[in-house]
């Protein structure tokens, strides 16, 4: 059972904690509101689970033999934030209109967790200190904790985000919101890059 509270524990660690999926359901729902967003929790939590089991299982074994393609994913990464980065920034404030400044889609959820360097860090350290012997009964029982607290962790910054819409109701504050947004998603690119 210990075993199980250790998992649960390094789980809620990794996914509650801020970073770029984060600030994107966190931004997403503040203009989309919360139903649209958790289609990107729902991308971001079944990308993140993929990989988690993928490297339980080996991937990152085939890491260690290709180091370039660790430094691709990097750039990859950060160039997706800076994508994202550069969306939020220029988006107009239109709370939940279409067309510009449309939600994040289930897919860039579950892109952005393989080029997120967090999600590989919490993938390869996790599985290496709850199943590094290899026990595939373990890599699933981790991969499912895993599954229900990254999901409910990601839901708890939609919410927040939602609960914030109720005071950027104007186009200029959620404008200001998405840029500050944008900016944190830039560093967090830069930090990558630096770090």
């Amino acid at each position: 059972m210990t075993v199980l509270l250790s998992m649960a524990a390094f789980a809620l660690a990794a996914s509650i904690t801020p970073g770029p999926v984060n600030l994107v359901v966190l931004s997403s729902a503040a203009q989309h509101g919360l139903g649209v967003s958790l289609r990107f929790v729902t991308g971001a939590t079944l990308g993140f689970t993929l990989l988690l089991l993928l490297t339980g299982l080996g991937l990152h074994e085939l890491l260690r033999r290709l180091p370039y393609l660790v430094a691709a994913i990097q750039w990859g990464g950060v160039a997706f934030l800076l994508y994202m980065a550069f969306r939020l920034a220029a988006d107009d404030g239109r709370l939940g209109e279409q067309g510009r400044g449309q939600a994040p889609t289930l897919l860039q959820g579950a892109v952005l967790q393989w080029l997120n360097p967090k999600a590989w860090l919490a993938a390869l350290a996790g599985m290496g200190a709850f199943a590094a012997g290899g026990e595939t009964a373990r890599v699933w029982i981790f991969t499912a904790i895993y599954f229900v607290i990254c999901y409910a962790s990601l839901a708890c910054w939609s919410y927040a985000g939602a609960f914030l819409r109720r005071y950027l109701h104007q186009p200029r504050r959620i404008r200001w919101f998405n840029r500050l947004m944008a900016l944190l998603l830039a560093l967090s690119a830069l930090y990558l890059l630096l770090g």
